[in-house]
């Protein structure tokens, strides 16, 4: 596991959650792992009782963690019907996001994802995956910013984990990213929603490809 330092006003479960999460969606604890609670809050430097809640919080909202009573936990494995739910809901938001901020994006918003794509390309070239994928969320997380539907992406989310374990398996879409720029610089709410789409959906022409090289990973 990857453990970054608590940030400040964050709460001992949030610290737990957050780290928990970051770490399943990089694959650092892998999918199908066995997972221990007690060795977790004795690496963070925490209680038991906040990771113990961070855990239920992440079962519950999307069955990321198994819990077996009795038994002990696991990282649940790729299952790709939740994966696809996750790009459906994705999907469906995204688009309609992208459409908005054709028309709405300020000069000061489309050098924010200007400078962003940027930094893509700068880590893709020296090879951090992990950089890529933060960039990534950001450049999303954005978009929901400019059309002023925060909540929406907070919301959506809880579901993506499911979604972003996938991500982490392949190289960010760079290219993908600079024609989305293009087209809400241009305004084309069309292209925007066409490029949305194909971005979300390659995934899906890599699937067979993700199985081959990581089998023990999937359902």
């Amino acid at each position: 596991m990857k453990i970054e330092e608590k940030r400040h006003g964050e709460t001992a479960r949030q610290y737990a959650y957050r780290t928990l999460r970051e770490n399943i969606i990089s694959l650092d604890l892998e999918p199908g792992a066995p997972f221990n609670d007690v060795e977790m809050s004795q690496m963070i430097g925490i209680s038991r009782t906040p990771v113990r809640e961070a855990v239920i919080q992440l079962s519950e909202e999307s069955r990321i963690i198994e819990i077996f009573p009795q038994r002990g936990m696991r990282i649940a494995l790729i299952d790709v019907d939740l994966v696809e739910e996750a790009r459906f809901l994705r999907l469906v938001l995204e688009k309609a996001a992208v459409e908005l901020v054709c028309g709405q994006a300020d000069e000061e918003d489309l050098q924010w994802l200007d400078e962003n794509i940027r930094l893509q390309e700068f880590y893709l070239e020296g090879g951090s995956s992990r950089k890529l994928l933060e960039l990534d969320n950001e450049m999303h997380r954005k978009l929901f910013s400019i059309c002023r539907k925060e909540l929406t992406y907070e919301m959506s989310q809880r579901l993506a984990i499911h979604y972003d374990r996938i991500r982490s398996l392949s190289v960010a879409a760079v290219k993908e990213h600079k024609k989305l720029l293009e087209s809400i610089r241009s305004r084309d709410k069309k292209l925007a929603a066409e490029t949305m789409d194909l971005h979300l959906n390659r995934w899906m022409l890599n699937e067979q490809m993700f199985r081959d090289q990581y089998p023990a990973y999937f359902k």
